[in-house]
């Protein structure tokens, strides 16, 4: 299978996954009105989501490096599709939440075991160019959800949303199974593969440690900000579930955008340059999310902006993450993984107190100071593993 056969197959299985990551905050209202409770009181769905999706990643990682990455994606898909279909039998956010996390466990192997293969696979001068696509495949897929998943909950019911995205994950399973049959051929696999000792050497470079670091407050700022721009278009603007999915859907298109042109940025700007410049984008969305009040114009080009920051940043992390710990590259790429939606749990709990006590303006001011300051504060801390790519040791 040549590589771009497998950039679009792995984008694929990003595809659905994000898709259904990212539903839940354009139809929160919906579902919060269906089931009795607050906007704020649903957010719960978003993290239930997260915390197991991010605590997950630590065990997919030495699983895909030991028994082979294409086996764990095809898997976990596999079940991912069953638990993201019984989310449509849900009545209580305990049930709802419950099965949530359920899905958040099996959807947790997608995104960083895919970008662990891509790292195998990929030489490294073409790498963040080769990850650019696959994240532009996936968010388009996110881009996509909000867009359909508004409209379902709009003409139908949001359950609609789960059942669809349901059914359609099995079927790209289905394609993945076919298709990636091949791919193991590319791909590094150690029978040894210890469990704890790549995570240890990680956290003990200081290269790493930084990176993951920057990512977790990434995830708190970014996808907390992320989190409730669905709540804040439906009590600003009073506007459908369909027209806040269609609104929403500008966040991933300019995520698709950046992943097409953030590896050109970074080799003009540098890798540390780029991830500060999205930072510091990602801080002037959320300031219009402030300033756009009464604008729905201003407030659609901060969810823009938002977008397009966040896969600036994101993708060249990501780049600079898959030459840590080159031989259990799976325990690294689940680490950043986990590192971003922990962050995002945290974010997003932090976001909902911060909206109940003091609104969700005062919320937006203060995740744009977060991520302006994270953006200064990433210029000093990565330089040298963003310029020179000094691996982690290595694990045997």
């Amino acid at each position: 299978m040549n590589r771009k056969n497998l950039i679009i197959l792995l984008g694929l299985a990003g595809f659905i996954v994000m898709a259904d990551n990212w539903v839940v905050s354009p139809i929160l209202p919906a579902i919060a009105k269906s089931v009795g409770v607050p906007a704020a009181g649903a957010g719960v769905l978003i993290a239930a989501y997260m915390l197991p999706f991010g605590l997950f990643q630590l065990v997919f990682g030495p699983l895909a490096d030991r028994f082979g990455k294409s086996r764990v994606i095809i898997g976990t898909l596999a079940a991912f599709s069953v638990a993201t279909a019984l989310l449509a039998l849900g009545t209580t956010i305990p049930a709802l939440a419950s099965i949530r996390a359920l899905t958040g466990l099996f959807a947790a192997a997608t995104m960083p075991i895919s970008l662990a293969l891509i790292g195998d696979v990929v030489p490294m001068e073409k790498r963040q160019q080769a990850i650019g696509s696959f994240m532009g495949i996936a968010f388009l897929g996110q881009a996509l959800s909000m867009g359909i998943g508004g409209a379902i909950a709009y003409f139908l019911d949001w359950r609609g949303v789960f059942l669809l995205y349901g059914a359609f994950a099995a079927v790209v399973t289905v394609v993945l199974w076919r298709g990636l049959r091949t791919a193991a051929e590319g791909e590094t696999r150690n029978p040894k593969a210890p469990v704890l000792r790549p995570y240890l050497d990680l956290l003990r470079d200081g290269a790493s440690l930084r990176t993951y670091l920057v990512i977790l407050f990434e995830g708190v700022f970014l996808l907390g900000s992320f989190s409730y721009l669905g709540t804040v278009l439906a009590e600003r603007f009073q506007l459908s579930f369909l027209a806040i999915g269609s609104v929403m859907t500008a966040f991933g298109v300019a995520a698709v955008i950046a992943g097409r042109t953030s590896a050109a940025v970074a080799a003009r700007l540098g890798r540390t340059r780029t991830i500060a410049a999205g930072l510091m984008l990602a801080a002037l969305a959320d300031g219009l999310v402030v300033a756009g009040s009464s604008s729905l114009w201003v407030t659609g080009i901060g969810v823009f902006l938002l977008g397009f920051g966040f896969m600036t940043a994101h993708s060249t992390l990501l780049t600079v993450a898959t030459e840590f710990a080159r031989s259990a590259r799976g325990a690294s790429m689940s680490l950043v993984t986990f590192a971003f939606m922990l962050g995002g749990a945290a974010g997003t709990q932090l976001g909902a107190r911060i909206i109940g006590s003091s609104g969700s303006i005062a919320m937006y001011v203060a995740y744009g100071i977060g991520l302006l300051l994270l953006g200064l504060l990433t210029l000093p801390a990565l330089s040298a593993a963003a310029r020179d790519l000094t691996p982690a040791p290595e694990t045997a």
